[in-house]
């Protein structure tokens, strides 16, 4: 697991970094601010978040990182229960794995609590994959997550039943007679994608923009040059008002 430290401490933030190396993670970022946090976690691309919540920073607190992130979160504060309903509204309603530990904890309790942690974090990963036949390649493990959207294949002609599937880490590949009306049989529950277009279905978690005066929402899928590269994906008139419900 590839764990991101934010707290406004320099000493509790290098304590915590410390507190983790018995544990078999990896700290790919640690930082005393969110702005730089943010920057940093683009390319660190970490799995789990350790956050402090009031960071003494009007740029953002703990709890706006998380928001924005929407990745399983620890939270390491000393006022944790000041935040107990923000927590599980986030855990309801981005359905993530969310914790906390109150400030000031012993190593043992730290690394107690985050053992734990990453238990719940690995058992639920584990259920957010499918297993799909990409082209000629069968029975694929792919995390929900990492797939931005499936569209009709348009190239194989209008009787065909083959899809296009993208993702946010490797290339579009072919969908081999796979149905829309079977998606959720699939693990491709309705809950994470949405019809956009008789020919499109997209992550939720994937939409950057929806521009609602030129009807068309933005995604970013990983490109054949090796890129994330920025798509423009037409919404139709019957189905605008779900993307109006998004808070995107």
């Amino acid at each position: 697991m590839k764990i991101a430290l934010l707290d406004d401490n320099p000493e509790q933030l290098e304590r915590n970094q410390r507190f983790l190396n018995a544990l078999p993670v990896e700290v790919v970022t640690a930082s005393l601010a969110a702005k730089t946090f943010l920057q940093e976690v683009k390319l660190s691309k970490p799995d789990i978040l350790i956050l402090d919540l009031n960071l003494g920073d009007s740029y953002m607190t703990g709890m706006e990182v998380a928001h924005e992130l929407k990745l399983p979160v620890l939270f390491a504060s000393s006022n944790t229960p000041e935040y107990v309903k923000e927590m599980e509204r986030l855990k309801r309603e981005e359905s993530l794995c969310v914790d906390h530990i109150t400030k000031p904890f012993t190593e043992q309790e730290f690394q107690k609590t985050l053992s734990r942690f990453l238990q719940e974090v690995t058992f639920f990963s584990n259920q957010n994959h499918v297993t799909l036949d990409l082209g000629k390649q069968k029975r694929i493990k792919l995390a929900v997550d990492s797939i931005v959207y499936l569209a009709a294949d348009k190239a194989s002609g209008s009787e065909s039943n083959n899809k296009q599937i993208y993702f946010s880490n490797r290339k579009s590949e072919s969908l081999i007679d796979f149905s829309f009306s079977k998606m959720e049989e699939k693990g491709l529950l309705k809950s994470h994608f949405v019809t956009i277009h008789k020919s499109f279905r997209v992550n939720v978690n994937h939409i950057k923009h929806y521009n609602k005066k030129e009807e068309y929402v933005e995604v970013e899928v990983f490109s054949v040059s090796g890129k994330l590269e920025t798509k423009k994906l037409p919404v139709s008139e019957n189905y605008q008002s779900i993307l109006k419900s998004l808070k995107k």
